[in-house]
C-alpha cells in the first residue's frame, strides 16, 4: 500500500480545487465538478469560492447558474447544511443526506409544536400545515417565508426556543421549520432570491414549479455512494472520519458507500488510512509537485470543510482563531498548500490578509496580490458574515 505524504495532498487540493492561480478553471460548469458541492449557508459563499477558482469569473454568471440556468441548486443537506448542488447530484442527496435531515427536522416539529401548546395530533397537524403550504404554492408563484405564514395561519403558530431573555432565545413562529422539512424531504425549493446576492433571501417553490422534472431520490444506499464517489474525486484521499463528518451520516452507511464504489486504501504521512477511487492515479503513483500558491477563500469554503482531520494544510494551534467550536471556518489565506490566516475588509471593501504565521516576502506579496484581486471583484461591496473566527472579529486594519 502506497504511501501518499502531505505535500502530495496539498499539491493535489491546489490543482483539483482550481486554487493555485495557474490551476483556476474556465467556468462555473468545470470547477463545480471538480468541488462537487458548494457551502451555501452564507449566499456570499457560493459566489466567493467560485471567484476563488474561476478566471475572469462575473457575479452574473453565478446568478445565471442559480436562478436561470439552474444547474446548481441550492438543497439542505449534510449535517443540516445548506449547499448548492449540481442539478445532476441532487437526486442522490434527496434520498439520502437530505432525507435524513428531514427526518431530524420532523422530530424538532414535534418538540416545537410541544413547546407551543400542541400536544395532541400532532402528526394530523403536520399533515395539515404541510398540505396547506403546498396548496399556497401551487400557483407557481415563488413566496418568502413572511408572504406564506400570511396565507397558512398554521405557520404562524409560536412556540419558545431557548431559555428566555437568552441571546439565542425567544418565542418564534413555526413557518420557518415547516418550510425546511418540506425542502429537506425535497417538495419546496429556494426559488429566486430576493435580496442582494452577498445575503439569503429566499422565496420558496414547489420543486416542480423550480425544475423541469421532479428528481426522483435514490434509494439511501445508492444515494451515499454516489455522494461518497463525488467527495472522493474532490477531496480523496481521506478518512472514514472525514467521511463520516462530511456526510454527518454513520460509519456504516460510509463503509457500505466505500465498499460500493470500490474504493481503495493508501497509507496517510498522519499513520491513518486514506481512501481514493479505484481508478486515481495517486494509488500508484507520486502527484507531482507545484510552486508555492497562494489563495483566499471564503467563509466556509468547500475546501477548508471538505475534512475533519485538517492536519495535512492546518496548524493544529490555529483552529481556535480560525474556526468555531462546531468546525465552521471564517475567512482563510493559503501559502504554498497550508492555511497561514485569514482574511477581513475594511469600512471601503479594500480586503486585508492577517498573516498568522512568518511566510516570507514571497509569500505576502503573493497574497497581496490575490487580496487586490478580490479587492476589485468585489468592487466596494462589504461581505458581512455568521461564521466569523476569532481572528477576523480581531483584525486590526490599515
Amino acid at each position: 500500500m502506497r504511501t501518499v505524504t502531505d505535500r502530495e495532498r496539498r499539491a493535489r487540493l491546489a490543482r483539483r480545487h482550481g486554487l493555485a492561480p495557474d490551476h483556476r478553471y474556465a467556468d462555473v460548469a468545470s470547477a463545480t465538478q471538480a468541488m462537487t458541492v458548494w457551502h451555501a449557508t452564507e449566499a456570499a459563499t457560493v459566489h466567493l469560492a467560485l471567484h476563488a477558482r474561476v478566471a475572469g469569473l462575473r457575479v452574473e454568471d453565478v446568478e445565471r447558474a442559480l436562478y436561470e440556468e439552474k444547474s446548481l441548486v441550492k438543497q439542505l443537506a449534510m449535517r443540516r447544511t445548506l449547499f448548492a448542488f449540481p442539478r445532476d447530484l441532487v437526486a442522490a442527496t434527496l434520498g439520502s443526506a437530505s432525507a435524513r435531515v428531514a427526518t431530524q427536522e420532523g422530530k424538532n416539529l414535534h418538540k416545537w409544536l410541544t413547546s407551543g401548546g400542541i400536544d395532541e395530533d400532532q402528526d394530523a397537524w403536520l399533515e395539515k400545515a404541510f398540505a396547506a403550504t403546498l396548496a399556497a404554492l401551487a400557483d407557481g408563484v415563488p413566496r418568502t417565508t413572511t408572504q406564506l405564514r400570511e396565507l397558512v395561519p398554521e405557520l404562524d403558530t409560536r412556540f419558545q426556543m431557548g431559555a428566555p431573555g437568552k441571546k439565542w432565545g425567544g418565542e418564534f413562529p413555526i413557518g420557518r421549520w415547516v418550510i425546511g422539512t418540506l425542502a429537506a424531504q425535497g417538495k419546496l425549493m429556494r426559488a429566486t432570491n430576493l435580496g442582494h446576492w452577498r445575503l439569503n433571501k429566499p422565496a420558496w417553490t414547489l420543486t416542480g414549479s423550480w425544475l423541469d422534472a421532479v428528481p426522483e431520490p435514490l434509494d439511501p444506499a445508492a444515494g451515499y455512494a454516489e455522494l461518497v464517489r463525488r467527495w472522493l474525486g474532490t477531496f480523496g484521499p481521506g478518512t472514514e472520519t472525514d467521511l463520516v463528518w462530511w456526510l454527518g451520516s454513520t460509519k456504516s452507511a460510509v463503509r457500505a458507500a466505500l465498499a460500493a464504489v470500490g474504493a481503495v486504501q493508501v497509507g496517510l504521512e498522519s499513520g491513518g488510512i486514506g481512501f481514493v477511487l479505484p481508478d486515481d492515479p495517486i494509488a500508484t503513483s507520486p502527484e507531482p509537485e507545484i510552486e508555492p500558491w497562494a489563495a483566499l477563500v471564503p467563509t466556509l469554503d468547500p475546501t477548508v470543510m471538505g475534512w475533519k482531520e485538517r492536519g495535512f494544510y492546518l496548524d493544529g494551534e490555529d483552529v481556535a482563531y480560525l474556526f468555531d467550536s462546531n468546525g465552521n471556518a471564517g475567512n482563510t489565506v493559503w501559502w504554498d498548500g497550508r492555511i497561514v490566516g485569514a482574511w477581513a475588509q475594511d469600512d471601503d471593501g479594500r480586503v486585508h490578509p492577517i498573516v498568522r504565521h512568518d511566510i516570507g516576502e514571497t509569500g505576502m506579496r503573493a497574497l497581496e496580490t490575490e487580496a487586490a484581486r478580490l479587492t476589485e471583484w468585489l468592487d466596494g461591496v462589504v461581505i458581512v458574515n455568521v461564521y466569523k473566527s476569532r481572528q477576523m472579529k480581531e483584525a486590526r486594519l490599515p
